[in-house]
């Protein structure tokens, strides 16, 4: 995909040159200064998972203030700023067995009292096109940081995003450090280079398209796909049709590292996973059902460790909750329901609830993974959360959110081969504040 790499560079370069009908950013840059932001979010996280027989349980309590600091951009044709991101946190309770990716460990396995991570980057606008260098919080469905834990996931890298044709974004970067949530060093993960490139267009008020790529050096090249077309119907309610769909090529150098991979280890290993979902939409309701399906000799891995810069919640499918439903050639499918209760006279109250049943899962035995243990393993998951966010006066903005995954799979398909029967908590307790 090397010639979709350039292609995309090349449209980013000559997009800033070109007359557009679009209104230019950086010429209403109010300064450095003038457009300067600053903000804080407090936030509290506890995280119980209720491992199923006899399996310690994994539990993590700990609060954080993430900082997140932007200059304005100069004024004149090419504007530059520069900005930071980071996070102080502590742990509340011993966390003895957090163990889910919320709590750094020590070199002796101990869970670190207090923390702080972070860096700053650099960045430069013309007209519509910005390029930033640094560490930065990603949100790219091929490289998307991991945000559902207690701090984000950091990359460091640079990217291109430009707006310059009405309706298109093309995106481009190349990231070289990698820190998990969990993680001290700001490249722990060991990433040698990750590359993306992509684009988001909008055809209309009703149709969006995006594709994405990304090449990991010496781990895998993964390709995303998406289409979304939303059909208004009377009384403002309102149809969603959601296609979308991720094909991964996995690098020999990665073999070693995929849990689900079915074959021998010198073999070539590739993934395409898809999912279909329509949403009706009619005041407070709102009901989604989904199909999703993997295919292949391996299952849709992610988020493996070392070398493999993925990003920890580079799942954007619509079956993902605590399980991602991602088996080696699973099929799933899911119903699910919210509700606003701003109906009720609650603004800022929702409720959401979700079944996913997955089935047609093959596990691998132990010994040879060539051989199958089975070919039709299986999973279910029943999720709800619960969210919400005040409306008005001194508090607002800040949110409570509380989720329960009540998770159970056949005996194949246990801890040995993915997360294993749990029942997990999770809430989450933010307060933003703004400093400028």
């Amino acid at each position: 995909m090397l010639n979709a790499k350039k292609l995309t560079l090349a449209v980013l370069v000559q997009a800033a040159l070109i007359s557009t009908a679009v209104a230019s950013e950086q010429s209403e840059a109010k300064g450095f200064v003038e457009g300067a932001e600053g903000s804080v979010l407090f936030r509290t996280g506890f995280i119980h998972r209720d491992k199923i027989d006899n399996r310690k349980d994994q539990s993590s309590y700990a609060q954080t203030a993430i900082v997140q600091l932007e200059s304005g951009y100069t004024q004149g044709t090419v504007g530059v700023g520069v900005g930071a991101v980071g996070d102080w946190s502590f742990k509340l309770g011993s966390n003895n067995n957090s163990a889910n990716n919320m709590i750094p460990r020590d070199n002796n396995d101990e869970p670190y009292d207090q923390w702080a991570r972070g860096g700053v980057n650099v960045k430069a606008r013309i007209s519509n096109t910005e390029v930033r260098y640094g560490t930065q919080v990603l949100d790219l469905p091929v490289l998307a940081s991991n945000t559902a834990r207690l701090v984000p996931e950091y990359f460091t890298g640079v990217l291109a995003t430009s707006r310059e044709i009405d309706g298109l974004e093309l995106t481009a970067g190349k990231f070289t450090k990698n820190q998990f949530s969990d993680q001290i060093a700001t490249d722990q993960n060991d990433l040698d280079r990750a590359i993306v490139w992509g684009a988001r267009y909008q055809v209309n008020d009703q149709l969006n398209t995006a594709y994405f790529g990304v090449d990991n050096k010496d781990r895998l090249e993964r390709h995303y796909a998406n289409v979304n077309y939303k059909l208004p119907l009377a009384n403002q309610s309102s149809l969603t049709f959601d296609f979308s769909g991720y094909h991964t090529d996995w690098a020999r150098e990665a073999n070693g590292r995929l849990y689900s991979h079915i074959g021998s280890a010198d073999d070539k290993f590739q993934n395409s996973i898809w999912a279909i979902s329509t949403a009706y939409n009619t005041g407070p309701h709102n009901i989604m059902v989904a199909y999703q399906q993997n295919t292949g000799n391996t299952g849709y891995d992610y988020n493996l460790g070392p070398g493999i810069a993925d990003g920890g919640q580079t799942i954007y499918m619509p079956n993902s909750y605590l399980s991602d439903f991602i088996g080696n050639d699973e099929k799933s499918v899911q119903l699910q329901y919210t509700y606003d209760f701003a109906a009720m006279n609650v603004p800022g109250l929702t409720w959401t609830s979700a079944f996913v049943y997955g089935w047609d899962i093959d596990v691998p035995t132990a010994t040879d993974r060539s051989m199958l243990l089975t070919a039709d393993a299986q999973e279910r998951e029943f999720f709800n959360q619960v969210k919400y966010t005040v409306q008005s006066g001194f508090a607002k903005d800040a949110s409570l959110r509380v989720r329960h995954s009540y998770y159970r799979a056949s005996d194949e398909y246990q801890v040995d081969r993915y997360i294993g029967d749990t029942n997990e908590w999770r809430l989450f307790l933010d307060i933003p504040v703004k400093l400028f």
